[in-house]
């Protein structure tokens, strides 16, 4: 079969013909058994560099099977292909239908897991314009199949082949979810359930800590769209609010004031970001503010929140840009020493916001410890210097 566009001609072909429908679906699980079996041959299984054209013959191979209500082990093949092809976003229409029925505990164990998978790979797709066309009871039907992606049934050991290679992440998917709470085609219908697992995953500290490193350093360079306005950052938080995620709301809160989401110079986007900043912690608890403060001042990830914050033009860099930078050089410490800038500004700003005492520069500089040689001197009151004021023009 070569690299296997030929089954896939063979599928499409037989799918074409005019027999019976159960004859064309028998047939075309032989050879979707055998792209399978050629696909996977080795041990742990390799990726695959599936073709657009290859995924329209799988999903019409699975609607059949659907239709027909077979539960032949091809139609879990079909699944684990398109789970490790790149995912296109031109294919979310048509594989939205098969997805709402993949992720039901009604189909074999392994099915949620590759359709949970299939849901990741194909989620630039979710947000696209082909998405006005479908319906809301569509939308909603995939929201709900869904639920929560860290729920998915444990496989036997002679299942868990079935589902790799592994690169399903609960996070990520949440994250896609969170996103979604920011687009009005999609935010009615999540329900507080699909959020369960998260809420108690950053609940801690750790754990947060954990899931906002990951939203920074792998959900936007895939998803670069990622909350990337403050128009989005507060429907999403309004929303989440509406669903009572508090954890997921202080979860994005939190996010947005680490990395700046929004521009610097954009007075009016932070403005609505504050204000809903400030709404939270006075409705939820000021004490909760230690937390943010901690999480602002966390020096842990200083590397890649410079990567977000300061690209070119003074804006966070694209997902694209970031990735580039990664595999191209090495962190400088002109980063880090940025990075810090960035930390002392924003808790100065929220000072500010909470009416603490957030013109005394030395509070919001000592709080991150800059570094030396940035004309500071920890212990007593200074005037920042230029640089300092430059990276500090906030409202």
């Amino acid at each position: 079969m070569g690299s296997g566009e030929l089954g896939f001609l063979w599928i499409t072909g037989i799918l074409n013909s005019g027999y019976e429908d159960d004859v064309r679906e028998q047939v075309a699980s032989i050879v979707v058994g055998s792209l399978g079996k050629h696909l996977f041959r080795r041990d742990p299984p390799y990726p695959i560099d599936a073709q657009p054209a290859w995924i329209s013959p799988l999903l019409r191979f699975l609607s059949l099977s659907e239709k027909l209500d077979t539960t032949r082990s091809s139609g879990l093949v079909a699944l684990r292909i398109l789970a490790a092809s790149p995912g296109y976003a031109d294919f979310g229409p048509t594989i939205l239908p098969i997805l709402c029925s993949a992720l039901l505990p009604t189909h074999p164990l392994p099915a949620r897991r590759l359709a949970l998978t299939i849901f990741l790979k194909f989620a630039p797709g979710w947000f696209s314009s082909q998405m006005e066309n479908i319906s809301s009871k569509d939308l909603k039907r995939l929201v709900q199949a869904v639920g929560d992606p860290f729920q998915f049934p444990d496989l036997p050991p002679q299942d868990e082949k079935l589902v790799d290679p592994p690169d399903y992440n609960s996070t990520m998917a949440t994250a896609v979810l969170i996103d979604l709470a920011s687009s009005d085609p999609w935010s009615g219908h999540l329900r507080h359930s699909n959020f369960t697992s998260f809420e108690e995953t950053v609940s801690t500290w750790d754990g947060k800590r954990t899931a906002l490193g990951f939203i920074m350093s792998v959900v936007l360079c895939y998803l670069p769209e990622f909350l990337s306005t403050a128009a989005k950052i507060t429907t999403a938080i309004r929303r989440l609010e509406e669903l009572q995620c508090s954890k997921t709301v202080e979860c994005v809160i939190t996010w947005a004031w680490i990395i700046g989401a929004v521009d610097p110079v954009d007075h009016d986007g932070w403005k609505l970001i504050e204000r809903d900043t400030l709404r939270f912690y006075q409705t939820r608890g000021m004490e909760r503010l230690v937390s943010l403060k901690r999480h602002i001042t966390d020096t842990a990830m200083d590397n890649v929140s410079f990567l977000l914050l300061y690209g070119p033009g003074r804006r966070p860099w694209s997902g694209a840009e970031i990735a580039q930078v990664l595999k191209s050089k090495p962190f400088e410490p002109y980063g880090t020493v940025v990075t810090h800038l960035h930390q002392a500004c924003q808790l100065r700003k929220l000072y500010r916001l909470f009416r603490y005492d957030p013109v005394t520069w030395k509070e919001a500089v000592k709080a991150v410890d800059v570094y030396k040689g940035v004309g500071v001197s920890s212990g007593r009151s200074v005037t920042p210097v230029p640089f300092v004021d430059w990276a500090c023009d906030y409202p």
